[in-house]
């Protein structure tokens, strides 16, 4: 007889590093547990997560999970979606987004309901005080923001605006989290503002990918000087995973990056040992980011001519 616990993970895309680093982080929680775990990638589609977590619950109920893990594509993270699996008696945990409805669904469900996030305003803070200190006297910083809706990229934003000094100026642009998306953008910037030769002091983006992104894109620059003067100011991004933020960090393609704790595998452990007692989860469990490396040690960049 099979006493394994069935949790489906659903992830946002596989064209995002941070996102298989989730998945990393869950495989490995699971390895050391009695749980069946089940990962799907929902193509960066609102509409596609939610028709495969809804086929999840509807199905046949002896291959209904037991638990849903899921990080939100967009920024609702699906509160009817919510609703059907605590009806159900599924546990549902928010990764990434702490949604309103979660003490709403808290008081009426009989399986565990809970969020792990990293505090997303403080992501936004750090980077504030990485380019504070990078650029001393002020300047123009670009900077790459995730999709207007999703959770991360608003309240990153909100705190980057909240801790910036009055003498950096950002100019906003929008990525989708991938590099593909963000290598589109930052073209289509470039040839809008090719002809004002607007002058950027600083690259800063959401997450690396898109950081690396924007890098990419400025390094294949066919004009000499200007491809130099991009390639000498700092590209910061967000994420700081061991293999590629921290990586591109050591090997200068970045100068900074804030690590955010992959939180898939904390938020299985959390459901496996609430399951049967859901009110011992806490309804919000929080991980917290650091500055890589740790903003006393970043130094002021010099101007590069333009």
């Amino acid at each position: 007889m099979n006493t394994k616990r069935r949790v489906l993970l659903s992830l946002m895309t596989e064209e995002n590093d941070f996102q298989l680093e989730q998945a990393a982080s869950a495989r490995r929680a699971a390895e050391a547990l009695p749980v069946d775990l089940q990962i799907l990638f929902a193509g960066n589609d609102t509409i596609t997560q939610s028709t495969q977590i809804l086929r999840a619950i509807q199905g046949d109920p002896s291959l209904r999970p037991d638990a849903i893990i899921f990080e939100p594509v967009g920024g609702t993270a699906l509160p009817q979606v919510a609703r059907a699996a605590c009806a159900a008696g599924i546990g549902w945990c928010v990764l990434i987004n702490v949604p309103e409805y979660l003490a709403e669904l808290r008081r009426c469900a009989k399986a565990p309901v809970f969020s792990v996030s990293t505090d997303q305003e403080e992501i936004g803070r750090i980077q504030a005080k990485q380019i504070a200190g990078l650029l001393p006297r002020g300047g123009s910083v670009l900077y790459l923001q995730g999709p207007s809706e999703h959770f991360a990229a608003k309240l990153r934003t909100a705190g980057a605006q909240s801790a910036l000094p009055q003498n950096i100026r950002l100019s906003g642009l929008r990525g989708n989290w991938t590099e593909e998306g963000a290598m589109r953008s930052v073209s289509s910037w470039l040839k809008l503002t090719a002809a004002n030769r607007l002058r950027v002091d600083l690259v800063a983006a959401q997450n690396d990918l898109m950081a690396i992104a924007a890098r990419k894109v400025f390094q294949s620059v066919s004009d000499v000087t200007e491809r130099e003067y991009w390639m000498n100011i700092p590209f910061i991004g967000v994420d700081g995973l061991p293999k590629t933020g921290q990586s591109w960090v050591r090997e200068g393609s970045l100068t900074a990056t804030v690590i955010m704790p992959p939180s898939a595998g904390h938020a299985l452990r959390l459901m496996m040992e609430s399951l049967g007692n859901p009110s011992s989860v806490q309804e919000k469990n929080w991980l917290p980011p650091e500055s890589f490396p740790p903003v006393a040690e970043l130094r002021p960049v010099a101007a590069p001519a333009l």
